[in-house]
Parts: structure tokens; C-alpha cells; sequence
């Protein structure tokens, strides 16, 4: 059992070219696991080559909704990914109307999105949604698509920035949300980490981006995700140990 579990980290990204495996020793020396996010085919089988070298690393692979809105969803393609079992995630899939415009890009990103959706449904395999400027369009989506798929549609919205009301929405559908270093410097998530049941939250760090304190404005890392859980802790009035120990149990509960 790791003693943090970073549910979202990018060690894919090109920013750990140079000492992905010193990176990656952090992680083992914290007890610390992480899911690596794949955005894009060849980006998520480079998450899958680190998962498979190295225990206590997963992968999510999937498609980002408007890093490339060239990019479609290849099925077959992402068939030969799912099929190593330290793929543990469908996504980074969803939506974002922070980026595009959502009169002129909806229904290629709904698309996008419902490709990935009945791709994770038919493994079986939790979703790892994006939702920024959408959190709402989100569960309006999810809703009706919960009634069709049942059980097998579940996963954590990521980087949740959303409103109470709608983690309810979410919570109801046996979604979880994660949060990410910001909290560390901002108190716009503080009702939200309050009020949500401690068994429907996580937490990540979308590593290299967005370092918590007192890493704020250097590249962020998934050892760093202790700092996350204290903050969260502090946030929530709860012992240390209570929350950090509920939080990585999320995590496995999610990937079993």
C-alpha cells in the first residue's frame, strides 16, 4: 500500500527528458503512486512503456478534446494499448470550453468524448475526464449515459473547479473529483473539498504543471502530491493520517 497516490501526473511529458528516472526515484523514496495521462496515441503509449517498467506507475490512455482537434479517437489502435494490464484508465478525455469555442466545437468534442466513453465501457476500464469551462456540460452529459451503461460508466473528473452543486450531481453518479496543487495557493476550492464525502475525492498533481507550495513556479513532479493531501487535511479540519490513508484507498478503489 503506497503512502500517497497522485491520480493524474503527465511523467510522458517532454519536460522529464532529461531525468525522468531521478523523477521517478522521488516517487519510490515518498512511497508515492501515479497514474500517467496519456493525450494523444503516441503520448499514451509512451505512458504505457513507463507503467510497464517501473511498479506503482499506471497509465490512462486517451485522446485530450482540443490539444489536436485534428485527432479522432482510433479505436483499434487504442485496442492494442488496453490490453496491458498496467492501463488502469480511459482519458484524458471530456470537454473544454476554456480553449475552444463552444458554439463552433461542440459536437466534434461530444464526439470525441462518447468514442471514449463506449471504448471504456466495453474494457470496463474508469474514465479520466477533463472538464475545464464545462464541469457543467459534463454532467449533463454523463446523466442520461448513466441510466444506458450503469455501473461500468465511472471515473474522476479531474482538476475539478466546478461548483458544489454539481460535484453533488457527479457524486450521485458515482463520480469522483480530484484536486490538483492550486489549492495550495488559492481558497476558490475550499467549499467544494468541505463539503464533498472524503470517500468521493482525490488527489493529483497534473505534474509538470501547476507545482504546489512551496514548489509554486518550478516544474511540479508526482512526489510532490504530499503536499496536496496536507493542504486538503487542512481544508477539510480532519487529522493528517485519516485523510491521507482515505485518499489513496480512493485511488486503488478506482483502479481495481
Amino acid at each position: 500500500m503506497p503512502k500517497y497516490f497522485d491520480i493524474h501526473s503527465h511523467l510522458n511529458s517532454s519536460k522529464y527528458e532529461g531525468d525522468l528516472e531521478e523523477v521517478i526515484g522521488r516517487l519510490k523514496e515518498t512511497s508515492t503512486h501515479t497514474i500517467v495521462i496519456g493525450t494523444d496515441l503516441e503520448n499514451s503509449k509512451k505512458a504505457v512503456e513507463i507503467a510497464e517498467k517501473h511498479d506503482g506507475i499506471y497509465a490512462s490512455v486517451g485522446i485530450h478534446p482540443v490539444d489536436d482537434p485534428s485527432i479522432s479517437f482510433d479505436a483499434v489502435a487504442f485496442e492494442e494499448l488496453v490490453k496491458s494490464p498496467k492501463v488502469v484508465a480511459i482519458g484524458e478525455c471530456g470537454l473544454d470550453f476554456f480553449q475552444a469555442d463552444k458554439t463552433q466545437d461542440y459536437e466534434r468534442q461530444v464526439k470525441l468524448f462518447l468514442d471514449q466513453i463506449e471504448f471504456a465501457v466495453r474494457h470496463d476500464k474508469p474514465l479520466m475526464i477533463h472538464g475545464r469551462n464545462a464541469e457543467e456540460e459534463i454532467v449533463s452529459f454523463l446523466e442520461p449515459l448513466k441510466a444506458k451503461y450503469g455501473e461500468k460508466l465511472r471515473g474522476n473528473v479531474h482538476f475539478f473547479a466546478g461548483r458544489f452543486e454539481v460535484a453533488e450531481r457527479l457524486f450521485a453518479i458515482g463520480f469522483t473529483i480530484s484536486f490538483t496543487g492550486v489549492i495550495t495557493f488559492t481558497t476558490d476550492y475550499d467549499e467544494v473539498i468541505k463539503r464533498a464525502p472524503l470517500n468521493m475525492i482525490m488527489s493529483e498533481t497534473d505534474a509538470p504543471y501547476v507545482a504546489p507550495v512551496p514548489y509554486r513556479g518550478k516544474r511540479n513532479e508526482p512526489s510532490y502530491v504530499s503536499e496536496v493531501v496536507a493542504r486538503i487535511a487542512e481544508i477539510r479540519g480532519q487529522e493528517f493520517e485519516l485523510v491521507r490513508g482515505a485518499l489513496v484507498e480512493n485511488a486503488i478503489n478506482m483502479i481495481r
